[in-house]
């Protein structure tokens, strides 16, 4: 260290703190790192001369944060042959950079609460965070991915401190980590003034708070499922010539066990599970290179087939938008097809993936050379929304249970992902994950807990490679399949808890758990003062 520069060292002090903040998320869950992270963070901030100043030690630090957050970006490159691969660091650079912003603009604002009220510099910086936070959710169609409130997650069987996000939201709880940095920055300087018993105490309050077993949800449903995991490798996924024996795959793991019973059952396929074009009336020529030569119903027969009587089939597929006979674009949908073949409901998925299922400025970009990571000319078209479908059968409503859908990356947008004028029974989220290497997968079923916790319903995700899991609506991980492994996980759907504050409010709840530690802040500075 004595061979860098200070002027150096001061610039690459607040980058290195960001890196080792994201080794609080999964899967290095290295929490402490992060706590202490962000009390650093708060000592380099506090003597900073101008709000300027303030602002760089911020956007330094988010660089640093998301850089290391979002390697799994990078690995998405290596799946597609339009863009060399070394252009994914890039892109993960480029996205830091613009991420970066929003701690940039928290610590401002804390500076600068600091400077005009003499707040403690915590709790503003706790209070800007979660707004920032809830700013970068949003904006230019947002991306919340990897909340700080993720480091609060704990086991897959306790999930310990996350659990208050019923009553705040994942954005409040990002604030609450900050708040517990600042409690162990408060923790040293008691140390450092011989104030040693209060020192232990505050000290201790983060792990004893993080550490907490809060765990325990209802019992289960009536409802059975088959949650499948084929271990469709992204390398092999659209290969033709392997459609039949990925299907012969997913059947397999899906006709049901006497441990199923006869009732009711749900069979959950990931997205990206089938390749047909499930509907009818689209030119032959979409259909060439399907499993089935063109005809819909036959795949949709086959399908019920394997499910049996009494099961209803959710699979991640695609439905293309015909105008006048032409196709001009795509949905990523959920359909629903019952044992005798028939489409029982669809949901298409309304948060898209720039550069992923759409590319933005197109007209601009192609001639560029840029393209989506997946191939294809069409762009996928968004969807109206959370919503709710009861599926019937045999002319008795809610036999599958009410269902509420959300598609890979959209179940990462907190208050976004139920139907709140129809509650949903459980949350179904296919996935492929197959292009995220080993940090992505992980970090997606972090975000998916949370969710569980905010809304008080069940997650069962199923995805082409792993991490599948059956979440329970206090966002204990029931079972789960791990990466690689081609399963299935049989159970019943846990239940669901009566509605949380967050489920009735939503993010507003967050923004004004925000302006409380603001106003508590201020009363108390101003006790002090006095």
């Amino acid at each position: 260290m004595g061979m860098i520069p200070k002027p150096l060292l001061r610039r690459l002090a607040p980058l290195l703190l960001g890196a080792a903040s994201a080794t609080g998320f999964q899967p290095l869950m290295l929490w402490p790192a992060a706590l202490a992270a962000l009390a650093l963070l708060l000592v380099l901030i506090d003597p900073a001369p101008r709000a300027r100043d303030a602002a760089r030690i911020g956007w330094l630090f988010g660089v640093g944060h998301f850089t290391l957050g979002n390697t799994w970006i990078a690995t998405a490159f290596t799946y597609q042959a339009q863009m060399p691969a070394w252009l994914g660091w890039i892109a993960v650079v480029l996205l830091a950079l613009y991420l970066a912003v929003y701690p940039a603009l928290a610590t401002l604002t804390a500076w600068t609460l600091r400077r005009r009220t003499g707040m403690a510099l915590a709790p503003a910086l706790a209070a800007s965070w979660i707004v920032t936070e809830w700013l970068r959710g949003w904006l230019f169609t947002g991306f919340p991915w990897n909340p700080l409130g993720a480091v609060a997650l704990g086991p897959f069987d306790r999930p310990g401190l996350a659990r208050i996000a019923a009553w705040c939201g994942t954005y409040a709880l990002s604030g609450v980590v900050v708040l517990l940095a600042g409690l162990w920055l408060w923790a040293w300087q008691q140390a450092h003034a011989g104030r040693r018993a209060s020192a232990l105490l505050a000290g201790l309050i983060p792990p004893a708070l993080l550490l907490v077993p809060l765990g325990g949800a209802p019992g289960d449903s009536p409802l059975a499922y088959t949650l499948v995991q084929p271990n469709l490798k992204q390398d092999e996924i659209n290969n033709p010539r392997l459609y039949e024996s990925q299907f012969r795959n997913l059947a397999s793991l899906s006709r049901r066990l006497p441990e199923n019973g006869s009732g009711p059952r749900i069979v959950l396929w990931p997205e990206g599970a089938v390749p047909d074009y499930l509907r009818p009336g689209y030119d032959p020529i979409w259909y060439a290179e399907t499993t089935y030569g063109g005809d819909p119903e036959l795949a949709r027969r086959r399908m019920g087939d394997v499910i049996g009587p009494g099961s209803l089939l959710m699979t991640g597929a695609t439905d293309l938008t015909l105008t006048n006979r032409q196709v001009t674009g795509a949905w990523n949908v959920i359909t629903l097809i019952d044992p005798a073949g028939t489409i029982r409901g669809s949901y298409a998925k309304a948060h898209l993936v720039p550069f992923g299922e759409y590319l933005p400025f197109r007209e601009w970009l192609t001639p560029l050379g840029l393209s989506r990571l997946v191939s294809g000319d069409l762009d996928f078209q968004s969807g109206p929304g959370p919503r709710t479908i009861a599926p019937e059968s045999l002319g008795t409503p809610g036999t599958w249970g009410r269902a509420g859908f959300q598609i890979c990356y959209e179940i990462i947008f907190p208050g976004h992902v139920a139907d709140r004028a129809d509650r949903p029974d459980y949350i179904f989220n296919p996935s492929n994950d197959g292009w995220f290497g080993a940090w992505g997968p992980p970090q997606h079923l972090a975000q998916a807990r949370l969710r569980a916790i905010e809304e008080g319903l069940p997650v069962l995700r199923s995805t082409t490679t792993g991490i599948s899991a059956v979440i329970d609506a206090g966002g204990g991980v029931r079972r789960f399949i791990a990466r690689g492994n081609a399963a299935r996980v049989d159970g019943y759907v846990p239940g669901a808890l009566p509605p949380t504050p967050f489920a009735r409010f939503g993010n507003m709840l967050s923004l004004a758990w925000s302006v409380a530690v603001l106003v508590s802040a201020l009363v108390a500075t101003r006790r002090k003062a006095r």
